[in-house]
């Protein structure tokens, strides 16, 4: 008689733990993770799910992406400005990304306020309070904007590889302008009008209607990039940043219930086969020995944490470009973003 009981007792225990380990499988991967494309100042729309295959990054609010100077969304419905990115966080658990479109070529402030504006439509879209903001380039400046303006609407602000005290190579980019010695400043006119023209063409292959084409402003991408007039927008959007140019910042990095967090490359050349890295590489010179990503220097990326600023990397690896060729001697980029969005979740956002 107890050997009956005792076999019908392994019996259910086995079905019992059978039964559990379906019931957790089935959470994992029912759990899925949605993917916006927000290209039209009106509304996002969903361009892919995955199911997660863990909750690693299952934050509590929704991840928010903010693309830099001659950035997009999803370009032609298939490349992503933050390349991999999305897809990663969603098989980690992140229920919701969004990927925002502002202005290609404008001021962080009018990219601010753009970028505010999509930031309303999120939460409305998910009814979260808050959202996790992620800025690359000048999109870290644009975050910045926001987060100041309004505080109650963002829990966290990640800033990769920006320009918090300007760029050099815009720096040298406005001395090119200002010397042009061609008549009426003809040659000056012709870049600003490309640059406009690039911006233009990038928001229309990201899918934003040609009637609601966001206005591109080249000189003043100056007003927020350029090491003389940066210090003027800090003054008015301060956040966690270092006193001085190649200071740490202050070690309490929440600023109005903001978290705010920083991480960098330091190298323009990191792959041979990476044709993208050759430009870089000619850019970095304008840093003049000082340790920069190609486009932005390492001092000047510094924001609240400060999680590493000397990954090998470049301005473009650090959004996992061009195509994903990067340093095969450095931690992925995915991982990065990964392991960054983990901390997010584990500290509450």
């Amino acid at each position: 008689m107890k050997t009956i009981t005792s076999k019908i007792s392994l019996a259910s225990i086995s079905s019992i733990s059978i039964a559990l380990s379906a019931i957790a499988l089935t959470s994992t991967t029912a759990n899925a993770g949605t993917y916006y494309n927000c290209a039209t100042p009106t509304g996002c729309s969903e361009v892919e799910s995955k199911n997660a295959r863990s909750n690693y990054n299952d934050t509590q609010y929704p991840i928010v992406m903010a693309h830099g100077f001659f950035g997009w969304s999803r370009l032609i419905g298939s490349l992503d400005y933050f390349n991999g990115v999305p897809q990663t966080l969603m098989r980690n658990g992140t229920e919701n990304v969004f990927a925002t479109k502002t202005s290609s070529v404008n001021s962080a402030e009018v990219r601010g306020e753009q970028l505010l504006s999509q930031v309303n439509t999120i939460k409305a879209i998910t009814g979260a309070q808050k959202v996790n903001l992620i800025g690359h380039s000048q999109g870290g400046l644009d975050s910045r904007y926001v987060a100041t303006v309004a505080p109650e609407k963002i829990a966290s602000v990640t800033s990769v590889s920006s320009p918090h005290k300007g760029s050099k190579t815009t720096d040298f980019v406005i001395k090119v302008l200002e010397n042009d010695q061609t008549p009426n400043k003809f040659g000056s006119k012709v870049l600003i009008a490309s640059f406009e023209a690039v911006g233009l063409s990038l928001d229309a292959l990201s899918g934003v209607p040609l009637n609601q084409l966001q206005q591109q402003n080249a000189l003043n991408v100056t007003n927020s990039t350029s090491s003389e007039n940066v210090a003027i927008f800090n003054a008015k959007y301060p956040a966690a940043l270092p006193t001085t140019y190649c200071g740490q910042p202050p070690s309490n990095n929440i600023v109005n219930g903001v978290g705010y967090y920083s991480w960098t490359g330091n190298t323009p050349l990191t792959n041979p086969l990476d044709t993208s890295d050759y430009t870089l590489s000619l850019t970095g010179l304008t840093f003049e020995g000082e340790a920069n990503d190609g486009l932005v220097g390492v001092c000047s990326s510094r924001l609240g944490y400060v999680i590493r600023d000397n990954y090998r990397m470049n301005h473009l690896d650090t959004i996992n470009q061009l195509l994903g060729i990067t340093s095969w001697l450095e931690t992925n980029p995915l991982t990065v973003y990964s392991t960054q969005v983990n901390r997010l979740k584990n500290q509450g956002y």
